[in-house]
């Protein structure tokens, strides 16, 4: 939770008389103290002009009014008998001017300038448009780049402690790229290092693993290419002789399988025998002969 201090007291565009200024990251929560030791008169909390909060005078019960200034509000307020006031969840649509009134009086008792900044993206840092550098140099083209930033957000290479470029967002939701030329074999540290005014994020170049000469990014290549190239053989082998190990155990079955099923007959041999035709004389018949 972000408390709002008295000594961040400056002078801003909107306010009649001396403002706090508090600035709060999209997400966090704010509470704005109305720097009361007692309330003996009613107070109200506006953003705007439109009363948001507000503490009766007498009965001293409190009065929360989330559904006004389009109810973006809703479920995000809490004001306490000291007359603080507590934003949740805060979002960029809640910066503004907020004011402390003397609801007796309608004197301005406080006003507070409230600017919400969008939580900043981590820089993401990669390679230029060569995939390696050429063995003939030694350079190497960096890029660090951001998504989706709003205006008042800058993007930086440091070179140790030493600034070497910035750009600065111009517009919301724009991509910021800032790119970098180094020396593959470079022993500095580089970070890319992105910011608004309330807070930063850093990115650290590790030029051993983003930047490395063709030669040695093409040998690496070479040598996964064998590996996988060996891994195919060796698996195409290993297929080989399974197949035929289960061929050869098919066959195998098979001839078994058919000796089981074959049924011998006994076999009974007989003497040939010869016939001869037997003629009796007793049945001979002669013929007579007669001449002419």
């Amino acid at each position: 939770m972000h408390l709002a201090s008295p000594e961040m007291k400056t002078r801003v565009g909107g306010c009649s008389v001396f403002c706090e200024s508090v600035s709060v990251t999209e997400g966090d929560s704010v509470t704005l103290s109305a720097d009361l030791t007692e309330i003996k008169d009613g107070i109200s909390w506006k953003f705007g002009e439109i009363v948001i909060a507000e503490i009766k005078a007498g009965d001293n019960n409190i009065s929360l009014h989330e559904d006004r200034a389009d109810g973006r509000f809703t479920d995000r307020l809490k004001l306490d008998h000291t007359g603080s006031l507590t934003i949740n969840n805060i979002t960029i649509t809640d910066s503004g001017l907020y004011q402390v009134i003397n609801t007796d009086s309608k004197t301005k008792l406080k006003t507070v300038n409230i600017t919400v900044y969008a939580r900043l993206p981590v820089p993401d840092i990669s390679r230029g448009s060569s995939q390696c550098s050429s063995s003939s140099s030694s350079n190497c083209s960096v890029l660090c780049s951001v998504m989706n930033v709003s205006h008042d957000v800058s993007l930086s290479w440091y070179k140790g402690k030493s600034l070497l470029s910035r750009i600065i967002a111009s517009d919301l939701n724009i991509r910021l790229s800032l790119p970098l030329e180094v020396e593959y074999e470079d022993t500095n540290t580089y970070r890319c290092v992105i910011n608004n005014p309330i807070t930063n994020l850093t990115q650290h170049l590790n030029i051993t693993q983003l930047c490395q000469p063709c030669s040695v990014f093409i040998h690496i290549v070479v040598i996964c290419c064998a590996v996988v190239g060996s891994g195919i053989i060796v698996a195409v082998l290993l297929i080989f002789c399974i197949r035929k190990q289960t061929q050869t155990q098919t066959q195998q079955q098979a001839d078994q399988a058919g000796e089981d099923e074959i049924t011998y007959a006994e076999t009974t041999f007989y003497e040939r025998q010869t016939y001869k035709q037997s003629v009796l004389e007793d049945d001979v018949v002669y013929a007579g002969v007669m001449r002419r």
